[in-house]
């Protein structure tokens, strides 16, 4: 629908409606943080919420395929997203990834958790690496969301390495949470916001 101004200005009144709603209604924070239990939903709900955004989509996987099981995983994520999303695979290193993204996408990081792993397993110097994913973030000029998973509520593991992993991911979580504008923790597939307001 077009409306005539006197001065016969067209003004395409649907188009600032689209406009309208997609850079203030749609708008992502520039950090959002999604935080969940192994199968909780999380990485869905991250993805639908990339999605809603009416930007580009980017996904930046950092899983490895160590065995049958998690090249299963991977596959199951790859097989929901469809062809408008931009695929990358970074396992250690995310800044080159995230400083070439633009405004006009919207990228997810599937996730913090794996990252964190690699760097483990490789033996890795840890509180080195975590600093670099922070810079890494602070250089993305697109909204960004990072998936990672609550690893602290169940039994304490009986050796060193899973001791040392679970405290290591509860620490990146909580400067991840720091960091975000947006904190969310998914539990059955349903949002529960800990920190900021849902777009």
């Amino acid at each position: 629908m077009k409306h005539t101004l006197p001065c016969t200005i067209d003004i395409d009144t649907h188009h600032i409606r689209d406009w309208f709603t997609a850079k203030v209604y749609k708008m992502l924070p520039e950090l959002t943080f999604v935080l969940g239990g192994a199968a909780s939903g999380k990485s869905l709900w991250a993805e639908n919420l990339i999605l809603a955004s009416g930007l580009a989509p980017v996904y930046v996987a950092t899983s490895r395929s160590f065995d049958d099981e998690i090249k299963m995983r991977i596959e199951v994520h790859k097989s929901r997203r469809s062809d408008r999303w931009i695929n990358f695979e970074a396992a250690f290193d995310l800044h080159t990834t995230l400083a070439e993204r633009e405004s006009t996408q919207a990228v997810l990081i599937d996730c913090a958790t794996m990252w964190l792993t690699n760097h483990l397993l490789e033996g890795h110097d840890i509180d080195a690496a975590q600093g670099a994913l922070m810079s890494a973030i602070d250089v993305c000029p697109a909204p960004l969301v990072i998936v990672s998973n609550e690893v602290g509520q169940g039994i304490v593991p009986d050796n060193a390495l899973a001791r040392d992993f679970r405290e290591r991911q509860g620490r990146l979580n909580i400067a991840l949470a720091a960091k975000a504008d947006l904190a969310v923790q998914v539990v059955a597939g349903l949002p529960q916001v800990l920190k900021g307001t849902l777009p």
